[in-house]
């Protein structure tokens, strides 16, 4: 494991940009850029303006390491280059920022009130290939969209079964059990999924240590007791559907809560956006986050 990257993870100030929309959320990442569905013929032809758009957000000047601690990447971003070097080495090496990969194969259907993640079968394969690219850490999600608690322990369970399989591999793994922000018992299914966690955190070794993705709670500091656990090397937050303004404000409320937003960070760009616009409007964004982050 690269120590000086995981000092800044653990010590530095700043966010972790998420940059990881897969297949299923690719169209939609697209769209809200300003790519219609029409622009491209293909999966492959839509791939290659997904990657023309993170490339254009990776490069812009104000993507910078001084606000920006990692970038969580899409398995197909890995394996392909900006400027001539693979996407990895061109965050850690160009910019500072650490890379990391996610590695879920998406959701399984609603049942009992969550989504399980789809088995990963490759995760094995998947990891040496993380490692041969340079990739710190890895990503995976899962949803929780009622207080069920047998069901919120399953969840957990899966993901620290995988997280335990990551680490084996060197890599350090953020857990992500996503609470849906609509969801009616959100509270609820906070305190039930907090104490899960600490379970698990509690039958760590010394040796096995973890990052943790959470919705920002309804309560801040509800997971203050997981955000200073001995095993956690740092917590972040996702934005969850919550407009950058209103992810911001509730981010600031949570003493030891970093950001790693998606649409959050990516909501005001656009593909026809001149260079001057669009790396105005993603300063702003990353400063915003920045500032509630820290």
């Amino acid at each position: 494991m690269n120590q000086t990257q995981l000092e800044k993870i653990k010590n530095g100030k700043g966010f972790i940009a998420a940059l990881d929309q897969s297949g299923g959320s690719t169209p939609k990442a697209l769209g809200l850029y300003g790519v219609k569905e029409d622009s491209y013929s293909n999966e492959d032809e839509m791939f290659d303006l997904v990657h023309e758009m993170r490339t254009r957000i990776i490069t812009s000047p104000s993507f910078d390491s001084q606000y920006i601690l990692g970038a969580i990447l899409f398995e197909q971003t890995m394996d392909r280059k900006i400027d001539g070097m693979y996407t990895a080495d061109y965050l850690a090496e160009k910019k500072g920022v650490v890379p990391f990969l996610k590695v879920d194969k998406g959701l399984a259907d609603e049942k009992n009130g969550v989504q399980l993640m789809k088995p990963i079968h490759d995760l094995d394969e998947t990891l040496r290939r993380a490692n041969e690219r340079n990739i710190f850490g890895t990503k995976m999600r899962s949803v929780i969209k009622e207080a069920n608690a047998d069901s919120i322990k399953e969840v957990v369970d899966q993901q620290f079964e995988y997280g335990k399989q990551i680490i084996a591999a060197g890599l350090v793994p953020i857990i992500e059990p996503e609470v849906d922000i609509h969801s009616k018992d959100k509270e609820q299914s906070e305190e039930i999924l907090k104490a899960e966690i600490k379970k698990q955190l509690d039958s760590l070794s010394e040796d096995q240590n973890v990052m943790l993705k959470l919705t920002i709670p309804t309560v801040a500091n509800t997971y203050k007791e997981l955000i200073e656990h001995p095993r956690v090397i740092r917590a972040v937050a996702l934005s969850g559907g919550y407009s950058t303004e209103d992810a911001n404000e509730k981010l600031k409320a949570n003493d030891g809560l970093i950001a790693s937003f998606s649409r959050a960070l990516t909501q005001d760009l656009f593909a026809n956006q001149t260079d001057e616009e669009f790396n105005e409007a993603l300063a702003k964004a990353v400063k915003d986050i920045y500032e509630a982050s820290i």
